[in-house]
């Protein structure tokens, strides 16, 4: 096979397919992110547990497995700073190299670098290594000499991150991050579409576009095929002190409408008794490619979308003001067929139109908690 004179090696032609440059990070003083002036978002239990996972240790009563374990993966954390470094290096050890089929690894284990103020970032660049490792060293961000500047770096989203330290010029300044306009965080339960999968690259998972759009800390809890709305995933949420907003997008992992009818009042409930007055954003799942050819599967996301829609109205018409439905089949836009990778996980386009529709939305009930 190698030796066929028609397979393409793409990277030994074009440079830029490579797996890495080769690294320029023998000058730089390495930091550990952990401590201030750096500052950790998306990992609502880190000043407990001291590791990058987004469930608690010990939480208050056992999770399932497989929400437990996929708690590991680093979907939506970030390390915020400001610097005057003309350089910025990472030095990475995962918990277990890329192995996804169809999802990039760049988007799986590799962290992306934005720069600039809050509601200005842009994006910089990717990690890039041997994607057959499980830990790297890259240079991320290298910028001509100036003013200081603020930098995001977004964890990978679907892999653990056992390490991960930052390196900057000697002597180089390190200083805290712009402050948010409320540190109260925007808690997002769901599925694997929540995760990130299968975004090219972290900074494209819905949760991680707000985040620029919108000044807060998010909380992404989205758990690949587990999102099923479980009392004590609930539970274990609910323990998040002083949320800005629950956001409820776990329908695409529900087997079945009974399973929604079943858990989605309990969810709920547990969620309220714990925060009586944060917002609540509650939104079925976005729209399937294939079935279109399988009107059964539409009717059965649409009675389950009525299902959603219903819970909230008798909510509201029951006195609580402060919990909202969004309908997920209009997130994603008249282009909706070309959103997905595999006609359910949303591509870059699919999340850029997810998050498009859903800032105003959570802008207003932000504005008027």
């Amino acid at each position: 096979m190698t030796n066929n004179p028609r397979n393409v090696a793409a990277e030994k032609l074009d440079k830029n397919f490579q797996a890495a440059p080769a690294p320029q990070l023998a000058d730089l003083d390495w930091h550990c992110p952990k401590d201030p002036p750096f500052h950790l978002a998306g990992f609502a239990w880190f000043d407990t547990d001291r590791i990058y996972r987004r469930m608690p240790v010990t939480p208050p009563q056992p999770l399932p497995p497989a929400v437990d374990q996929l708690a590991n993966a680093t979907a939506g954390g970030q390390i915020r700073f400001r610097t005057d470094s003309t350089k910025v290096g990472l030095r990475v050890q995962l918990a277990g190299p890329a192995s996804m089929a169809h999802m990039p690894a760049t988007g799986q284990c590799g962290f992306d670098c934005y720069l600039g103020e809050p509601g200005a970032q842009r994006y910089y660049f990717t990690t890039k290594w041997d994607h057959k490792q499980a830990g790297y060293e890259f240079l991320i961000c290298d910028v001509p000499a100036g003013p200081t500047y603020t930098v995001t770096l977004n964890f990978p989203l679907y892999q653990g991150v056992e390490s991960v330290e930052i390196g900057l010029d000697r002597g180089a300044k390190v200083l805290p991050p712009p402050a948010y306009d409320s540190d109260r965080p925007v808690v997002v339960y769901g599925t694997s579409i929540t995760q990130g999968g299968c975004a090219s690259r972290p900074g494209m998972c819905y949760t991680n576009i707000l985040s620029r759009r919108i000044n807060r800390p998010f909380v992404n809890l989205g758990f690949s095929g587990n999102g099923k709305g479980e009392p004590q995933v609930a539970r274990t949420i609910s323990t998040i002190a002083e949320p800005g907003l629950f956001v409820l997008d776990y329908d695409a992992n529900c087997p079945s409408l009974e399973h929604v009818q079943r858990t989605l009042p309990t969810f709920i409930d547990i969620l309220r008794d714990a925060h009586p007055a944060t917002p609540m954003l509650v939104i079925s799942r976005i729209p399937v490619a294939t079935h279109a050819w399988h009107p059964e599967g539409e009717r059965e996301r649409v009675a389950r979308r009525d299902f959603f829609r219903d819970t909230v109205t008798a909510l509201r018409d029951g006195g609580d003001a402060n919990v909202q439905f969004l309908d997920g089949g209009d997130l994603l836009g008249d282009d909706w067929q070309e959103c997905t990778v595999d006609s359910v996980h949303p591509n870059d386009l699919g999340f850029w139109n997810m998050a498009r529709s859903m800032t105003p939305v959570i802008r207003k009930i932000l504005a008027g908690a």
